[in-house]
């Protein structure tokens, strides 16, 4: 690979990253802070735009991510199956397994709060609590994984 398209790869590759994690971060603030505002609108409105931007951008380098990444660790010499990439395997897939039902939770929040604005509710059912609290719990290790990815690709220890 040219010195001018692995630029280009790594530049993708890095960008990619930083929506992934910063994207990820944003939006779980954004939904955990709407949350605990209590405003069923406003929750209803976050959930919809978090949904979106999940399917639009978090979706999208989750595919460019392991993509990239795999090409550029390949065309840099290192061997695929380096205790530091298998970590990061591992934890990427974890991060992944976690994201996907964090988003069916959004989803079903939403309806939830849009219901619940359609009722002219003054509260969320329990429903709306017991996704909020699943969702809420299975985005730590998603966050906490890509963390570790994080300093695996900049450290690249020899875990074994």
């Amino acid at each position: 690979m040219t010195m001018n398209a692995h630029s280009v790869l790594l530049t993708i590759h890095i960008m990619s990253a930083t929506v992934l994690f910063g994207l990820g971060a944003g939006t779980a603030f954004h939904m955990l802070a709407t949350h605990f505002r209590g405003d069923i609108h406003a929750i209803a409105s976050t959930a919809r735009n978090v949904v979106l931007a999940d399917w639009l951008f978090t979706s999208t380098s989750g595919v460019v991510q392991p993509v990239t990444g795999v090409i550029l660790a390949w065309t840099a010499g290192y061997p695929l199956l380096s205790s530091w990439l298998v970590a990061s395997y591992v934890l990427y897939i974890v991060a992944g397994a976690c994201w996907l039902p964090v988003v069916v939770l959004q989803m079903r929040m939403e309806r939830l709060a849009n219901a619940a604005v359609a009722a002219q509710a003054t509260t969320l059912p329990p429903a709306y609590h017991r996704a909020f609290w699943t969702w809420f719990w299975l985005g730590w290790p998603a966050f906490l994984g890509l963390v570790v990815v994080f300093w695996l690709m900049v450290a690249k220890p020899t875990l074994w």
